[in-house]
């Protein structure tokens, strides 16, 4: 039976999950590790977990579970600390990285047989970072993927550590390390880099347009929001899928050459296909919900240019106790309906900002889908 969960990393995901299985599993003793003094004694002190302890090796040795959130390159280095430490029989040890192929081989090859250990990554996230950022509810209808070395042999350990998780009411899919790392590189990480790049071409372009920056403040901004993702974390997720990653770089030129092509033989018919597909598939995707990209829910509220409009949006959504994220005047608008945007955290926020603003006040409103 499981006694002890030991969680190593206690930032966000990591206090995320700790206060999940506090909150569902009472009977637990939720253990925690942080490399950061003071962040051990915060997790504590505002109890997200039961025991904090000051070595990876105190806590190791008598969980049932270890659940490492750091990053991928520091995991495989806590799981070498790990191999020499007398652990529980029949524990189960899983992370949190967002790559996984890299990981897994790295268990394989480091953790001694029978030490079961099963690939995971949570598909969501927040703005905000930190162990005070932790929520209970942050995997609330997000994808959590599992990757186990091998789903035979592993199921009934697969099934366990979905038990102990199944209170973040997250949706739980089981793949290989393989096929995991792959769509993330299609759905996340490469698009991380053509955000990244917009915004290169963008400050290259500084040295001409003075103004650009002014102009970039509307869907430019939007688009390439993701650029301002960790740059660490970023670093070491393209060098740990550097082989998918090199294959959408060869496809994506293929891709670029295909429209430059049509451009400079003013093919109409080729360039309105292109862009025609694209939407059909952008639109057939399903409702917004977390996934690898976090997101971000916007409602645009077109507004007159009166003074007080602001605060008395923010007074009813105050009133009614609705949390906003983010909130700014739009001044390039082509394809944006609306003056005034508010990001709130999740899609409930914003369906209950929308009824709020529309049943205070004569503004029309628009969810960016």
């Amino acid at each position: 039976m499981m006694k002890n969960v030991f969680i190593i990393g206690l930032g966000l995901i990591g206090g995320s999950i700790a206060l999940n299985i506090k909150k569902h599993h009472p009977f637990m003793n939720v253990i925690g590790f942080d490399i950061n003094e003071q962040t051990r004694n915060k997790a504590r002190t505002i109890k997200v977990v039961d025991q904090s302890v000051s070595t990876i090796e105190e806590g190791a040795k008598q969980a049932n579970v270890i659940i490492i959130s750091t990053p991928v390159q520091k995991t495989i280095d806590i799981l070498y600390e790990i191999r020499d430490i007398p652990l529980q029989k029949g524990v189960i040890i899983t992370d949190v990285g967002s790559t996984k192929r890299y990981i897994v081989e790295k268990a394989r090859e480091i953790l001694p047989h029978p030490i079961c250990f099963i690939g995971g990554h949570p598909m969501a996230g927040s703005h905000k970072s930190g162990v005070e950022a932790a929520r209970s509810h942050l995997f609330e209808n997000a994808f959590y993927i599992l990757t186990p070395t091998n789903s035979e042999e592993q199921k009934q350990n697969v099934q366990q550590l979905m038990e102990l998780l199944k209170g973040t009411k997250a949706k739980f899919h089981t793949m290989s390390a393989e096929q995991h790392d792959e769509m993330a590189g299609v759905i996340s990480h490469f698009p991380h880099i053509v955000a990244s790049s917009l915004v290169h071409q963008a400050k290259k372009s500084e040295e001409n347009l003075f103004d650009i920056k002014m102009f970039a403040a509307g869907g430019f901004r939007d688009i390439t929001r993701i650029a301002s993702s960790n740059p660490t974390m970023w670093r070491d997720i393209l060098l740990q899928n550097q082989e998918v990653i090199n294959d959408l770089f060869s496809k994506w030129l293929l891709e670029m050459e295909r429209i430059q092509r049509m451009v400079q033989k003013e093919d109409a018919k080729g360039i309105y296909e292109f862009f025609s597909d694209a939407k059909q598939f952008r639109d057939g995707l399903p409702e917004k919900q977390k996934g690898v990209i976090p997101s971000f829910h916007d409602l645009y509220i077109d507004v007159p240019d009166n003074p007080g409009v602001i605060s008395e949006i923010t007074y009813y959504l105050a009133k009614e106790k609705i949390s906003i994220t983010n909130i700014r005047i739009i001044e390039t608008r082509e394809d944006i309906f609306g003056v005034l945007q508010i990001t709130f955290q999740t899609e409930y926020d914003c369906i209950q900002g929308k009824d709020c603003i529309e049943k205070h006040t004569p503004y029309q409103t628009y969810i960016a889908k």
